[in-house]
């Protein structure tokens, strides 16, 4: 008994040395926390609006509503009733809050969701960008006005995160729609796909999937853009899998994490015309535990007659290594967050990645050390992972560092205007891990808003 005992505890202790994901350092500074409000319907995306409350749109709510940060009391700012969910990645997605530069202290709301196409029985998923008027005196946002729709979407790797750049345009993440996994795995890949000048005059925008966009906020092309192929269109940056984070820092540089395979979460910085890599990279181009099997090429057998394998695709399917794939516009990712080693084997030891989300920059002296980093949400993880940036704002010092695990899905995160204060929002559902590393689906604070207030550093040695 007592062997057995022994040996269970040994297997227990290798599996935890081997994920490199259960080897991070957890942060020294203390932090309380503070259930800010609950029963949120999956709230998605967590903005400062132009009333100073904390606004999150509820994916399976189709709500946006109004939360006090000092009480916790609640007001519904619109409630959209033309929003398509069924699945985990589908709904009222984004929200990004614009003030009209002519003046006149009009304030915008800008919104990303998914609605169905097809009037019929049959279901074309589709994604839309509307923009709406605060009105200061209801509290609500009204006039609808389209900016952007017929945008292609799917039921998995959706993305769907807004910013506004300093530049005054709309900046809205794509992901690859899921294809080549799961479900989806006979689903192409097109991600390095862009669109034909044929195409942009035809406002086919079918190539929009693993992007990240660049509008002028009335929803027209700028004349800025960089071109793919020759052809300029909405297009700013191809090669994501599924950027769910999206922020501007203070010098104007726009990062966005990304959701990596089994391995190789990114966080990167965009530039115009810039290629990400996926699906031909997953992080560095280093051939670490990662090489491109493309399910809808199969050759001798159709996609449709293999049964999908993550991790041992059949040899019909077509595998090249990141090494056998170039492009001068490559960029690599500024870090990964805990890359396995080459024979690292998934099956024992489990994904290594966080399932990054939301991402916000943290630019205040109030916690010491802290200015000048990213914080990146973990939904498996269940933790936000700070990353200290150089002066540049392009490079990373050290390796990323852990705070608030807790057994919830972190969806997305904002720094508090005293910078003391970090607020984060929960999924209502799905798996995750608890304080003890163990994998859970019984999540402590499911559909909230949570805050954590700084309230000492490291103690002295």
């Amino acid at each position: 008994m007592a062997k057995g005992l022994l040996a269970s505890l040994l297997i227990g202790v290798a599996l935890f040395a081997q994920n490199p994901r259960d080897r991070h350092i957890v942060g020294p500074e203390t932090f309380t926390m503070r259930v800010v409000a609950s029963s949120l319907d999956n709230p998605w995306d967590l903005a400062w609006g132009p009333d100073g409350w904390l606004w999150a749109t509820e994916r399976t709510g189709f709500r946006v509503t109004r939360v006090n940060p000092a009480d916790g009391s609640k007001q519904v700012a619109l409630v959209l009733g033309d929003v398509y969910q069924s699945v985990v990645q589908d709904g009222l997605l984004g929200i990004a809050f614009h003030r009209d530069p002519a003046g006149g202290g009009r304030d915008y709301a800008f919104l990303a969701y998914t609605y169905d196409r097809d009037p019929g029985a049959a279901v074309a998923r589709r994604i839309r960008l509307r923009r709406y008027l605060y009105d200061r005196g209801s509290q609500r946002l009204i006039e609808p006005v389209t900016v952007l729709d017929d945008m292609p979407a799917h039921d998995d790797h959706g993305a769907g995160r807004l910013a506004i750049g300093p530049d005054g345009k709309l900046y809205f993440g794509r992901g690859d729609l899921g294809g080549n996994w799961l479900a989806n795995y006979c689903n192409p890949i097109r991600s390095q796909d862009v669109p034909r000048e044929n195409e942009v005059r035809a406002r086919d925008w079918s190539t929009y999937q693993g992007k990240i966009l660049r509008l002028n906020l009335d929803g027209s092309i700028p004349e800025d853009n960089p071109r793919f192929a020759g052809v300029r269109s909405h297009i700013y940056a191809i090669g994501f899998r599924n950027p769910q984070g999206l922020v501007f820092g203070p010098k104007g540089m726009l990062y966005v994490s990304d959701h990596g395979p089994n391995t190789d979460d990114e966080l990167d910085a965009v530039r115009a015309g810039g290629n990400y890599g996926w699906p031909h990279v997953a992080g560095f181009r280093d051939d670490r535990a990662y090489e491109y099997a493309n399910w809808s090429a199969s050759a001798s057998t159709p996609c449709s007659g293999l049964k999908f394998d993550p991790l041992v695709p059949p040899p019909s399917v077509p595998r090249v290594k990141e090494s056998a794939w170039n492009d001068a516009a490559f960029v690599p990712p500024l870090t990964t967050f805990f890359t396995v080693a080459a024979d690292y084997d998934v099956r024992t030891f489990g994904t290594a990645t966080i399932a990054p989300a939301g991402i916000d920059l943290y630019a205040s002296p109030a916690i010491p050390g802290w200015a000048n980093s990213a914080l990146v949400t973990g939904m498996l993880g269940g933790a936000v992972y700070r990353v200290k940036l150089g002066a540049s704002g392009d490079t990373v010092v050290g390796g990323p560092l852990e705070y608030f695990r807790t057994a919830n899905r972190y969806r997305d995160v904002l720094v508090g205007p005293d910078g003391r204060r970090i607020y984060l929002v929960t999924d209502s559902f799905g798996l995750t891990m608890d304080a003890a590393g163990d994998r859970t689906k019984n999540l402590s604070n499911p559909g909230a808003v949570l805050e954590f207030t700084y309230e000492k550093g490291p103690a002295a040695p």
